[in-house]
């Protein structure tokens, strides 16, 4: 599938990429219980291909040096191709946040940073933008070595996508400001919008550089300092990134990286009561704990980005053909492993079964193998717990009476590769329609009327995003009010941009990421009431 930006957008075409020469089709028997049929998918597995970049930061960036953690312990970072490490990195822990908080404070208490004009920070942002772009293929290899995402997505989606985020911001940087608001009285009022402090950021690992920009970037635009936490499968990325940001002239402290795990350097940042505002991206579960900390310790705000499972509604009148690729990219974009993919497809009765199977073709077409490799559409897993974790989940379907119609295994028998995998005849009951299963498993669901498919896509805990696939307007109409999720898709799916707002209904968050609402999370608004002695006007 060919990915094409365009103004800071990823689309995907509704054309299936032909496959190479080097592509071969396999067949592989599961060993599920015996109950799996043959698989074959186009793919290839061989030698896997050494990445031209270098990995040069491996420390802690602290008050604007990298320096060892004060445990000096390290943890290994390991590439999802094969399992094995790509290098050390220092392992930070709460003495490590400690010192990163007190970096971060005194860069703000006393630091140039928010005393700067609007201007030159938006200048510093700017030139950021320009070194991203100018490293854009080494750091996508690098993204693609330590994530598993291929490097195409990497290099011509989402690095040049962050680009766009920091160029965005900095545009924001020196047009936020407050009101004058007329009040009863003999009183100028004015509004002014602070930075908030000093902010602390969690980060996931399944888009571990388009998160660092819809944290940082407004982050940094309104005035705050930072201490950023890395998700422990993906550190390498951040490191290299921050490095150019203290090229582009950001003062030391204003960011810092700490490497680590949740349980000592996450749950540290989150309970440290000299951090004056929490983000978080991440499961459901998780963000609980982050909020629960953050509360019991000085009651700083949050923002979270958790988890979904989101309705993708495939309407009778639909395309079948455009519907069946559109679908198929809403899950397995980025090896499913995507907080709003639309993991609960409901196709109209009267399509089902012609839309079964053209899923299921569309599947074992996928290519699977080295995303390094080109014409390559689906990488391994991050590692080997949530490798587990999927092949659970697809256990738990077949024994569940759902219909596998393909996959349903692991993909070679080196890395963390999982079979490209469709269900039909899925219940809502079943564990792989309400849980958020974070990888290539297709759900696909029947549906009778418009009414029931509105109550069963509601039926859930999470309200992160929905799709509806229709020609008819006021069914587009109806389904975007009726459906509680932050963020509707109307023929289309996963369509991102600097301006749009990102964030869900009921569990799966609270707040915004991206656009202008997302300033809001950075700033304080204070009031200010002068009283006026014989105005000339009120």
């Amino acid at each position: 599938m060919a990915a094409r930006r365009i103004s800071g957008v990823l689309h995907r075409s509704f054309s299936i990429r032909p496959l190479s020469s080097s592509i071969v089709s396999r067949g592989k028997t599961s060993n599920l219980d015996g109950k799996l049929r043959r698989f074959g998918t186009a793919a290839v597995l061989e030698e896997p291909i050494t990445p031209s970049v270098r990995v040069n930061y491996t420390q802690l960036l602290i008050d604007g040096k990298f320096v060892d953690s004060a445990s000096g312990k390290t943890f290994p970072t390991l590439d999802p191709r094969t399992g094995e490490v790509i290098a050390h990195i220092a392992e930070g822990d709460a003495e490590d946040i400690n010192r990163a908080v007190s970096a971060a404070r005194k860069a703000f208490d006393e630091g140039p940073w928010p005393k700067m004009t609007a201007y030159e920070r938006s200048c510093i942002l700017l030139r950021f933008a320009d070194l991203i772009e100018k490293h854009n293929d080494d750091i996508a290899a690098l993204e693609t070595w330590d994530n598993g995402k291929t490097y195409e997505q990497a290099a011509k989606g989402e690095i040049p996508m962050l680009t766009r985020l920091f160029r965005y911001y900095a545009g924001w940087a020196d047009k936020i400001h407050g009101l004058t608001v007329p009040a009863d009285g003999p009183y100028h009022v004015q509004t002014l919008h602070e930075p908030i402090g000093v902010c602390g950021q969690i980060i996931p690992w399944n888009f571990p550089l388009l998160m660092f920009a819809w944290k940082v970037g407004p982050a940094l635009a309104c005035g705050n300092t930072i201490v950023l936490k890395t998700a422990e499968q993906t550190p390498l990325t951040a490191l290299y990134v921050a490095q150019l940001l203290l090229e582009a002239g950001l003062p030391p402290g204003v960011l810092n990286i700490v490497s680590g795990f949740g349980p000592t350097a996450g749950a540290a940042l989150a309970s440290h009561m000299d951090v004056d505002k929490i983000a978080f991206t991440g499961s459901t579960e998780t963000g609980k704990i982050v909020q629960e900390l953050a509360a019991k310790s000085n009651l700083k705000p949050c923002t979270l980005e958790l988890g979904g499972k989101s309705p993708f509604i495939i309407c009778e009148d639909a395309d079948i053909d455009e519907a069946v690729e559109l679908a198929h990219f809403a899950l397995f974009f980025n090896q499913g492993q995507c907080c709003c993919a639309g993991s609960r497809t409901f196709v109209h009765e009267r399509v089902y079964d012609e839309f079964i199977e053209k899923s299921r073709a569309r599947a074992q077409s996928r290519t699977v193998g080295d995303p390094f490799q080109q014409g390559i559409e689906q990488g391994p897993q991050i590692d080997s717990e949530q490798f587990q974790k999927i092949l659970r989940y697809i256990k738990s379907g077949v024994e569940s009476n759902a219909t596998l119609e393909c996959g349903g295994d692991r993909f070679g028998s080196k890395g963390f590769y999982i079979q490209p995998t469709v269900f039909s005849n899925v219940k809502d009951d079943m564990l792989i329609a309400q849980d958020e299963i974070f990888g290539p498993v297709q759900s696909i669901l029947k549906f009778k009327e418009t009414d029931d498919v509105i109550r069963r896509a509601n039926a859930t805990r999470y309200g992160l995003a929905a799709g509806v696939f229709t020609k008819n307007i006021d069914t587009a109409n109806r389904l975007t009010r009726a459906l509680r999720a932050g963020t509707i898709w109307v023929n289309c799916f996963d369509v991102f941009d600097a301006a749009i707002p990102f964030g869900g209904y009921k569990m799966s968050g609270i707040g915004r990421e991206k656009g202008v609402y997302s300033l809001n999370n950075y700033l304080q608004v204070k009031a200010v009431v002068t009283a006026l002695k014989n105005p000339a006007w009120l």
